[in-house]
């Protein structure tokens, strides 16, 4: 029989992927801060403790160091533990676990280990939480030889690459978008997989391509649909896996296409769109009919004030802006509407929000 396919939020998505996990594989078991309080790392640990139990689906002290460390060695003695850190930014307190342990042991012990730990980590803005709170450090995990960084942007694809991830046998950063939470999608309800390390076109497009990663795969298709509309025809990719990247995939369309602009939620300078730039400039130089983009957030730290947040943030206008410059579109006054018409479609959302259901950070 066809699996039922239903329209569920991104965060139900993840919750349903961890409950199938846990029931086909007594092995895995969740901890982390929160994931068995009220709020349920918004809803996507709900119930899970009641179901499975308190050894199987735990709270865990303020010590991020300390519960990571566990965590590995859990997985290296066959457990597949499934960690979260509300905020990406705590997880920093426990990078000598994760790259020292976790990215290193099946190397250094020459295969005969392996640590199949997931650790999920929240990005993303809002609310004002600044510096501290908001902050996109993908790169940092996607420069370690030995890790694999994970970042869905659609519910189908939240399930799919979670239980992929789940049932790989080394460790895997999973990355979500706190902005992506309340989105809604078809998704089957059975259980299956979407593969680390393949990209998907959302869209076709023959003049330009955008790269697109996490949250910014709905600000460039955002771009794509206003731009398509005028004339100019952009494909997108959403990337998913940021490490190893479906480099494939992007050669594909930029040789078709003789145009890239990458879109990353993080920092510009030593990030991931400039190692997409970089690589696929040392092959594709030739193909190349202009300079490649990268659209990214500002190198220096997330305000916390609504008013500069506001200036701070790459939208679907500033990805369409890019993408005219670089195909030499050269109606100014055509494309100055342009930018106007996406500007007005955003205009109502904060843009410390992805909608006014949004309340607060939890």
């Amino acid at each position: 029989m066809p699996s039922e396919v239903r329209e569920i939020t991104f965060a139900q998505a993840i919750l349903e992927a961890t409950d199938q996990c846990m029931a086909k594989d007594p092995t895995v078991f969740v901890l982390g801060l929160g994931v068995d309080d009220p709020k349920a790392i918004f809803n996507t640990t709900k119930g899970l403790k009641e179901k499975y139990g308190s050894q199987r689906c735990f709270d865990v002290p303020v010590s991020e160091n300390a519960l990571t460390g566990a965590a590995i060695g859990a997985a290296t003695l066959g457990m597949r533990p499934l960690l979260t850190h509300q905020r990406i930014d705590f997880a920093l307190l426990s990078l000598d676990q994760i790259i020292n342990s976790a990215a290193k042991w099946h190397y250094m012990f020459a295969g005969q280990l392996q640590c199949p730990i997931v650790i999920r980590m929240l990005i993303g803005r809002g609310w004002g939480q600044g510096p501290q709170h908001s902050q996109s450090l993908q790169a940092i995990f996607a420069h370690i030889p030995g890790l694999k960084v994970v970042m869905p942007a659609t519910p189908h694809d939240a399930k799919g690459i979670l239980v992929s991830s789940i049932e790989d046998n080394g460790p895997v950063i999973y990355l979500e978008h706190r902005w992506l939470h309340n989105m809604k999608g078809p998704v089957p309800d059975e259980i299956f997989r979407e593969p680390i390390g393949r990209a998907r076109i959302v869209k076709p497009g023959k003049d330009a391509t955008i790269v697109a990663i996490s949250y910014m795969v709905f600000e460039a298709f955002r771009a794509a649909e206003c731009l398509m509309k005028n004339g100019v025809d952009v494909e997108v990719i959403d990337l998913r896996t940021v490490k190893p990247y479906d480099q494939d995939s992007v050669l594909a369309s930029v040789k078709k296409t003789g145009r890239l602009l990458v879109a990353d939620t993080g920092h510009g300078a030593f990030g991931i769109g400039a190692e997409i730039v970089a690589s696929t400039t040392e092959r594709l130089f030739a193909s190349l009919k202009s300079p490649p983009v990268r659209v990214s957030s500002p190198d220096y730290p997330v305000p916390t004030s609504h008013a500069l947040a506001a200036h701070y943030y790459p939208r679907a206008h500033d990805l369409a802006s890019q993408t005219l410059k670089m195909i030499g579109f050269d109606d100014f006054s055509k494309r100055d509407r342009i930018i106007e018409e996406l500007k007005e479609l955003q205009s109502h959302i904060p843009s410390d929000v992805p909608d006014l259901r949004f309340t607060g950070p939890f």
